[in-house]
């Protein structure tokens, strides 16, 4: 006879829910994704909403995402065996309770005051890798502190945008190898800023006002830069507004912010940032200047061609994320589902992360299925942030690890090497998307 045994992982989320209910309490983070985005909307600023939710041009990359995971269709199997389920992984040496690697967003600070340490504490709470953004509104030395009160190995990522200073590019990445970071994330699409409509159209730029600029706001290297700083660029009209920015940007700046709006020092950084921010010029030959200086793993993420592939291995590459930066940089371009089995096949032996549109656990498994190693979480967890901080974060990576679960075990399959290997198939349906 078939004992009970105590609810765990997928079926404890959804019991605790659900008893929560009888009580007359609702999720304060919808599991329902639109749901989700409509909340997050409500607790955000204009301006904040607009940047984290806003795509490039039109948007049409950010629809083509989402079409590409509703064109393949899950045929469950059953009278499986998936009483037992296991829903880890391994990357780059490390066992991982879940497929998840949370995705760097910029300027968090927009959507909750605690930011990026709040999202460090949930993601080392549930031992999510979390990448720290190079445009964080907290410093990486901040969130790995608040990651070790939580979990002293708790799994840590730094996403490297190449700077036009190879000086400040090894600070960066000397830092993150200090901070116990286990990659280095190479963002390779964002050497200039996308044409982004919804910012464009409210003309407002976060990092004008020294947010998100917290990585190099407390690095000693770009510390130094400020004394010779251009002084170049397009001046606003000077009016009440322009001296309110103003002082926005030296409370930004590390420590005293009647010294840092007196010294120049808060402009300064601002100038210095938009100067040096991107380097459009970087070639598969700068790679070899990185490895010399690192011995951590070294991911390039943005990588959408077959070809840019076979070249990212040529290279001694060691993982990938295909993605198209969530829809925000090319307008009309592939959708990272579509350009996920042409990566796996041009580089066989690298970790494959998808990244791009993942809104639910169905997202996961298709994405395991067809070759990902892992998948990458991005607005979604923002938006749990605006709602309710550290808590909001924690809600939605648990609800979309019970809604992976469930979908993988009632589709036949009681792990991901099952899933991968194609115990349960996907059929292609082109209409479903339309």
């Amino acid at each position: 006879m078939n004992q009970s045994k105590p609810a765990t992982g997928a079926v404890a989320r959804q019991q605790a829910i659900y008893s929560a209910g009888m009580s007359g309490s609702r999720p304060t983070v919808p599991t329902d994704y639109a749901a989700l985005e409509a909340a997050a909307e409500k607790a955000m600023s204009e301006q904040a909403y607009a940047y984290i939710a806003g795509g490039a041009g039109r948007e049409s990359t950010m629809a083509a995402n989402r079409r590409a995971f509703e064109r393949w269709r899950i045929v469950p199997r059953m009278l499986r065996d998936v009483e037992t389920r296991d829903t880890s992984v391994e990357l780059f040496g490390r066992r991982l309770p879940s497929p998840f690697v949370l995705c760097p967003i910029g300027v968090l600070e927009m959507a909750h005051a605690e930011a990026d340490i709040a999202v460090a504490r949930a993601a080392a709470a549930r031992g999510v890798p979390m990448l720290f953004s190079n445009q964080a509104s907290r410093s990486m030395e901040d969130c790995t502190a608040a990651m070790q009160q939580v979990q002293a190995d708790a799994p840590r990522w730094f996403q490297l945008y190449w700077s036009k200073s190879d000086a400040l590019v090894e600070s960066l990445v000397a830092r993150a190898e200090a901070c116990g970071c286990e990659a280095i994330v190479v963002t390779l699409d964002t050497t200039l800023l996308g044409w982004r409509s919804r910012d464009l159209d409210l003309a407002h730029l976060p990092f004008l006002l020294g947010q998100g600029i917290a990585q190099y706001t407390s690095d000693p290297v770009f510390r130094a830069s400020l004394s010779d700083v251009p002084d170049d660029g397009p001046r606003p009209k000077i009016n009440t507004r322009t001296l309110r920015n103003v002082i926005a940007a030296a409370r930004h700046y590390p420590g005293s912010s009647l010294r840092a709006l007196t010294s120049g020092q808060a402009l300064a950084a601002v100038r210095q940032f938009i100067a040096t921010y991107s380097r459009p010029n970087i070639t598969w030959a700068d790679l070899a200047w990185l490895r010399q200086r690192t011995k951590l793993p070294i991911v390039l993420k943005g990588v959408l061609d077959g070809e840019d592939a076979r070249l990212a291995v040529e290279h001694g590459v060691d993982g990938l994320i295909v993605s198209n930066h969530g829809g925000r940089q090319v307008d009309g371009a592939r959708a990272s589902l579509d350009a996920l089995p042409e990566m796996v096949a041009a580089a066989p032996d690298l970790p494959v992360i998808l990244d791009s549109g993942i809104r639910g656990g169905a997202d996961v498994f298709k994405a395991l299925a067809l070759g990902a190693r892992a998948v990458g979480i991005g607005r979604p967890y923002a938006y749990g942030l605006a709602i309710d901080g550290e808590a909001g974060v924690g809600q939605v990576l648990d609800n979309l690890a019970a809604d992976f679960e469930l979908t993988m075990a009632l589709s036949g399959c009681r792990d991901i090497d099952a899933i991968r290997a194609g115990a349960t198939r996907l059929v292609r349906d082109d209409h479903a998307a339309d």
